[in-house]
């Protein structure tokens, strides 16, 4: 029986080991089975490379005669040193002629190296079938290729009408409930600047009450469903919808298309919902990051639609009109920007069947969104806005790079460069993205409140950046943490970071579909966006296509001496101006 070994020297805990592992590519710890996987390059050697020649050939030949003790003859093959990139072979060795005459120990007494070696091999005969519920050491954050079979999702079928109103569904016969809703392409970006806040002026009145229905006829008849209508506007969409049992699919899209359809807009209302819009922005006034948010955009793109807010300023809350409401449903509630999109118990041809029926006083102007936001485009400047106020007890600010477009090819990169930063918050302890260099550097070194890294889109922009809440004197260490992280993206990252992070990008958007609410959004947004509904196997691969040089490309295009964006607010005297950031864009190096 010939048997081959292979000996390898490693250092463990202070002192050196010798390790013997028979037929196999990887060292086996003969003591310790925990550390049977180990790599070399985690325990370097402790002996010269002499010495352990020396110590290895030794223990080979003791090895090959105790086995020839037992009438073994043994043919030990050649027999490798390894350290690093260090290989020495040697010639094959057979054990004399003489050693074979050599006395036997008494029975069952056994060398406690032969019972090691004996184990060693054990053990390698049980690896060669690992057990597949634990993780290789050398790939310890594995990522899916293929994810067609675990991502089965039901199919997304659109229905173009011949007014260019699109339906969409995902049917999932098996559940309870439906969302129903309509999403249109239409927010405060396509607003001017006098009429600014009329769509989201428009979103509190369209539930005021129609020809048809009362104010109190329509709460009541939603609230007898048992269901849930509501609505909210963004920057460049508006969306209604309404989640109901699923026999009660009919009703609620007859009332979303009476209140688009039908809405009176009565003056006593606007008077009222007037009042309730100021008092809200009061409230918005009070919430810090909002107000940090649309600052930042007001200075990245000032004199741009982008620029302007959702609410829109005071004096035009004041001053709208039904005349304003009915001009601005006429000339972007038009059925080529609406979205009919329903997800749950829901049939495809029945909803696209109700909506002809239901949704046919809908304007069909056929201007186009991409029109509008060629005409008016956003651009970014470069700029900074600070409000200090030292009634506040913290400091809160955001830097924003110009981000990627909803169809910027590289917008999968930069949802994942935003994973790499992740988000922190003191007042939460250890979350999701404990593995961000940056959530552990601002962590361990108590420099904030809370941090968080956002990317946002819009159809020709976006904005890219960290956005961070501080005590005052911690904003210089704090800021430099920021742009040095930043910075990372462009020059020095590893593809365990980049793998975590699609792992965990992934998750997140499988996580935030879960309900028929985000589903039906989820349609409704990406057929604005897209054009189409992208499959969640094709927006994963998609995402395992980015890897670290494709993040370094990136964020050498987006960030790389790159302009930026500063909204402060607090007693932010010691945050550094505007330079000291644009400088921290670009490493020198030489």
């Amino acid at each position: 029986m010939s048997q081959q070994f292979q000996i390898f020297l490693f250092g463990r805990r202070g002192r050196g080991e010798l390790g013997i592992c028979p037929n196999s590519s990887k060292f086996s710890y003969l003591t310790d089975y925990n550390y049977f996987h180990s790599s070399l390059e985690h325990f370097s050697p402790l002996f010269s490379y002499a010495s352990s020649s020396t110590m290895a050939s030794r223990l080979l030949q003791t090895l090959a005669r105790r086995s020839s003790r037992h009438n073994r003859p043994t043919t030990v093959t050649p027999w490798r040193f390894t350290s690093g990139a260090a290989s020495i072979h040697a010639p094959a060795m057979t054990v004399s002629e003489e050693a074979e005459t050599a006395p036997a120990p008494a029975p069952g007494v056994f060398p406690v190296y032969d019972r090691l070696a004996e184990q060693a091999i054990q053990k390698i005969r049980k690896l060669k079938s690992r057990d597949p519920r634990f993780l290789q050491y050398n790939d310890p954050v594995p990522a899916l290729v293929d994810h067609s079979a675990v991502l089965a999702a039901p199919e997304t079928r659109v229905t173009t009408l011949p007014n260019g109103m699109r339906v969409a569904t995902e049917s999932d016969l098996a559940a309870g409930t439906a969302t129903v809703g309509v999403w249109i392409d239409a927010g405060s970006r396509f607003e001017t600047d006098e009429t600014n806040g009329t769509a989201h002026f428009l979103e509190h009145m369209i539930f005021k009450g129609t020809k048809n229905r009362s104010v109190k006829a329509l709460e009541e008849e939603i609230e007898n469903m048992g269901g849930h209508l509501n609505a909210y506007t963004s920057r460049e969409q508006t969306t209604y919808y309404s989640k109901v049992l699923k026999q009660d699919v009919p009703k609620a899209l007859d009332i979303l298309a009476d209140i688009l359809q039908n809405s009176c807009f009565a003056e006593d209302r606007i008077a009222r919902e007037r009042d309730v819009i100021l008092r809200e922005m009061e409230e918005v006034e009070g919430q810090a990051e909002e107000v940090i948010f649309d600052h930042l955009h007001a200075t990245a793109f000032q004199y741009s639609p982008l620029g302007r807010t959702i609410l829109g300023p005071a004096e035009n809350i004041k001053s709208i009109t039904k005349a304003h409401l009915q001009e601005y449903i006429t000339t972007h509630y038009t059925a080529p920007r609406m979205v009919i999109s329903a997800a749950g118990a829901v049939k495809h041809e029945e909803i696209v069947e109700l909506v002809k029926k239901l949704f046919t006083n809908i304007s069909t102007n056929g201007t186009t969104t991409e029109q509008l936001v060629e005409k008016e485009p956003a651009v970014f400047t470069g700029s900074e806005v600070r409000m200090i106020d030292e009634d506040i007890p913290l400091a809160q600010f955001a830097i924003a790079f110009n981000g990627a477009s909803w169809t910027d090819p590289d917008s999968i990169a930069l949802m994942v460069m935003q994973t790499m930063l992740g988000s922190w918050n003191k007042s939460v302890g250890g979350g999701k993205h404990m593995g961000s260099g940056l959530a552990q550097r601002v962590a361990i070194n108590e420099l904030a409140e809370s941090i968080m890294a956002f990317n946002t889109n819009y159809k020709d922009a976006g904005l890219f950046g960290v956005y961070a809440t501080a005590k005052p004197d911690a904003l210089d260490d704090l800021s430099y943490v920021i742009m040095n992280e930043i910075g990372k993206l462009i020059y020095r990252i590893s593809e365990d970071e980049v793998t975590r992070a699609r792992n965990q990008l992934k998750s997140s958007l499988q996580l935030h579909i879960d309900g028929t609410s985000p589903v039906a959004e989820d349609i409704g947004r990406q057929l604005l966006t897209y054009g189409r509904r992208i499959p969640a196997a094709e927006l994963f691969a998609r995402i395992d296509a980015v890897d670290a040089k494709t993040v370094n490309r990136v964020a050498n295009r987006f960030i790389f001496d790159r302009d930026v964006a500063i909204a402060a607010m607090g007693p932010v005297q010691t945050l550094p101006d505007y330079n000291w950031f644009r400088r921290r864009t670009y490493w020198l190096r030489y």
